[in-house]
């Protein structure tokens, strides 16, 4: 197993009254993509805040390499690499002096820092455009540009809030190609979003938060055994279910629950396999499906079997 990168134990942030983050504890390995995943409000930019030493926490620690990370931390904070929600980018200057002026708030100078900037605008692909101001540029290539500033000291540790908010699909799928990239190269990341289907793009590990608190911390594979359906058959037949065929699907070996709609039929099933069996059943009951399609259970039917609200809420 790689060895532990960063440790966050016992994270507790309040505001006032209200307490955004409420205990919070998870690990990051050397090499590991950590998804933090939760709805709008959860608590993830707050916990991004404390991560990189922006914010201080009420209680609770943060190590990096078994180094502190607080807000006065300047040499810990140096390995840890941030790409805001919000863009950090200056407009009336060309990508280029963006991420001069980057590099030179980390010490670069000089013929490294040339070199750097020509390597991290080759990882966002963004080198025939570097002489260009981020006025000029696509919402896609402003975070791209946003991603390669994060990139500028080589940190160890790449933190992503929100990444793709306001972007299109193709410039989101340019944002994952690059990130699959440092992912090849053994950078650590944490990607944090509140769309299911990113975090199962890109993270071998995901936390999912909710109102402060971590309600799971596990492999994607794990986490889809905590449900009781790992998959999903939709069914539409040619008349009504009647009360006997639905009492009889519910008695079926590998049958783990079932929604009726008229003709519909939202099967959940302990394993792909027992989509056959199922169908073969309602085809000897004389049964006719019109239509069926099948699908693995997703991290958002994870997610509401543990919160009852939908992430995006």
């Amino acid at each position: 197993m790689s060895p532990v990168l960063l440790s966050v134990n016992d994270l507790v942030k309040s505001y006032g009254a209200r307490r955004a983050v409420d205990g919070v504890s998870f690990q990051v390995l050397a090499g590991q993509t950590v998804g933090l995943l939760g709805p709008n409000g959860a608590g993830k930019s707050t916990i991004v805040a404390m991560l990189c030493g922006l914010l201080r926490p009420d209680a609770g620690t943060i190590l990096l390499g078994g180094e502190p990370v607080t807000t006065g931390a300047a040499a810990v904070k140096r390995r840890i690499g941030l790409v805001p929600q919000d863009l950090a980018l200056y407009d009336d200057l060309s990508a280029r002096e963006n991420l001069r002026l980057f590099g030179a708030l980390y010490g670069l100078k000089g013929g490294e820092l040339d070199a750097r900037i020509d390597h991290v605008l080759g990882q966002v692909n963004l080198r025939e455009r570097m002489r260009d101001k981020p006025a000029t540029y696509s919402g896609g290539m402003k975070r791209r540009l946003n991603i390669a500033a994060a990139l500028m000291h080589d940190p160890e540790l790449l933190v992503l809030d929100e990444p793709t908010v306001g972007v299109d699909p193709q410039s989101r799928n340019a944002i994952f190609d690059t990130l699959e990239a440092l992912q090849a190269r053994g950078m650590a990341l944490i990607y944090t979003s509140h769309y299911m289907e990113e975090v199962e793009r890109l993270a071998d590990h995901i936390v999912i938060i909710d109102h402060g608190k971590v309600l799971a911390d596990a492999t994607p594979a794990a986490l889809h055994g905590r449900l009781a359906a790992q998959a999903a058959l939709r069914v539409e037949l040619d008349e009504p279910a009647g009360d006997a065929l639905l009492h009889g699907l519910r008695g079926r070996d590998g049958v783990t629950s079932l929604e009726a709609d008229g003709p519909v039929l939202d099967i959940g099933l302990a394993h792909p396999d027992a989509a056959l069996a199922v169908i073969g059943w309602l085809q000897q009951t004389g049964c006719r499906p019109v239509h069926f399609a099948t699908a693995r259970t997703s991290l958002e039917d994870i997610f509401l079997n543990l919160t009852g609200r939908s992430l995006r809420d």
